[in-house]
């Protein structure tokens, strides 16, 4: 009796043991990065800000743009008015080229 209860105590742990170390589903990472040109940064930034500040003022601040400066993308909005002197601010967002996570969020008074 004694034997079985050890038996399947080794058993169970082996068993434990293998499927711990049970290889995982690779992740995909691409070269250019998650987020590689403008036109994906400008999906993304203003995936995020509409939730946040509402979509009739992030469609009021199109078109965005976005610009690189090393690994980071910086998306803004367009201040939209027709006097030579706007008042307000614009959406700013900057995300991760690598990872895709955002960095930076704010709206600008």
């Amino acid at each position: 009796m004694r034997r079985l209860i050890i038996a399947t105590s080794i058993l169970a742990f082996g068993m434990a043991a293998a499927y711990s170390k049970a290889p995982q589903d690779a992740s995909v990472k691409p070269k250019s990065g998650f987020v590689p040109d403008a036109e994906t940064a400008v999906k993304i930034g203003e995936a995020v800000l509409m939730p946040v500040y509402g979509e009739r003022m992030i469609r009021d601040e199109e078109p965005f743009k976005a610009k690189r400066e090393g690994d980071v993308w910086t998306v803004e909005g367009t201040l939209n008015c027709g006097a030579p002197q706007c008042v307000g601010g614009t959406a700013v967002v900057k995300i991760s080229k690598t990872s895709g996570e955002i960095l930076f969020m704010a709206h600008n008074k």
